[in-house]
């Protein structure tokens, strides 16, 4: 049996799924509160729980083969340190143990933002190290803290791979990730503003393909990166112009000009005015420039993202039908309501 934490999230969801049309007997673990509607229909075992609490990841895992790791916290606000290194470190530690008591083979998933950064503009790849201290942003340093956790573990024995996605983006992101905020706002003709800078942005349903390969293929104590290649905003933008018709963003705001408002967005978000998209964090991640190779698990895994555009095109159209969708449940709830 295979268990999956964090099932309800971007990827997790779309593995759980993947793996439940291979014929694969699946376990997950989700938050007792947690919106199901991303395993709607799917014949899976559900376990209730928070990977902080020992017990129930002790539940989760027995008669498990095969884990993958996935719940966490993301984050790009500083708001949340504590809670960001109870899941992502101490919750990594807790199914670390388990995985290893029983045998299992874990996959971990990490992240790009784990490695140390170099000058801006720099390629990016496994040979980078792993390091806590040498990286921007609290979400990145606990991923590099549980991961050296997860590669002691290895050395010592235990059966752990490790993958650092990119950017993900795709359909299926029904608890609207950072980047599918933008998306939203985009579609909604929004977005007015945005970065004048790049990043690596994956289909998550190429990373899941690349979680699949890992865990048959993944050499056991390794880093693979799963990622597709780097883009500029403004090209995306214009390729989603393309793609919807709706106007992209003509502002794109330089680096110094993106700190100032970054750090406005971020104070206002603090007061409940709205919530802040392009944070300091964000501002940071994408002018930083960097190139990630994939290359590694292209090489041992037979991993092969596919182009944008195709990616771009299926999130716009699932996006767009979550919209169409929300608006007719808000019709039936009002026509309920006046007696229509």
């Amino acid at each position: 049996m295979v268990l999956v934490t964090g099932a309800t999230g971007h990827v997790g969801n779309v593995l759980t799924k993947r793996l439940v049309r291979e014929g694969r007997k699946v376990r997950v673990m989700v938050l007792p509160k947690d919106d199901l509607t991303p395993l709607e229909n799917l014949d899976v075992e559900i376990v209730y729980g928070d990977v902080r609490d020992k017990e129930v990841v002790a539940k989760a895992m027995k008669g498990i083969e095969l884990v993958y790791h996935l719940a966490a916290v993301i984050s790009i606000t500083p708001w949340k340190r504590k809670l960001l290194y109870e899941v992502n470190v101490k919750g990594t530690e807790n199914v670390l143990r388990e995985a290893t008591k029983h045998g299992a083979r874990m996959v971990y998933v990490s992240s790009v933002h784990a490695f140390a950064e170099p000058e801006p503009g720099a390629v990016i790849d496994e040979n980078i190290p792993v390091d806590p201290k040498r990286t921007t942003g609290f979400y990145g340093k606990t991923k590099a803290i549980a991961t050296l956790k997860v590669l002691k573990a290895s050395r010592e024995g235990a059966d752990v791979v490790v993958a650092c996605p990119t950017g993900v983006i795709g359909p299926y992101d029904y608890k609207l990730s950072e980047m599918g905020k933008v998306f939203m706002k985009f579609l909604k003709g929004k977005l007015r503003i945005c970065i004048d800078g790049s990043f690596d942005f994956v289909d998550v349903r190429d990373v899941v393909d690349g979680l699949m390969k890992l865990s048959e293929r993944g050499k056991k104590g390794e880093i693979y990166i799963l990622g597709n290649r780097s883009v500029t905003m403004r090209k995306m933008m214009t390729m989603l112009e393309g793609i919807t018709g709706i106007p992209a963003p003509r502002v794109y705001l330089p680096l110094h000009l993106a700190w100032v408002v970054s750090g406005f967005s971020l104070m206002f978000s603090s007061f409940g005015r709205h919530e802040a998209i392009f944070t300091p964090y964000a501002v940071h991640t994408l002018t930083r420039n960097y190139a990630f190779s994939h290359k590694k698990a292209e090489i041992e895994l037979g991993y092969r993202p596919r182009p944008l555009i195709e990616t771009l095109k299926d999130t716009v159209e699932w996006f767009r039908a979550q919209i169409l969708l929300r608006s007719m449940k808000i019709t039936q709830l009002t026509s309920s309501r006046t007696g229509d």
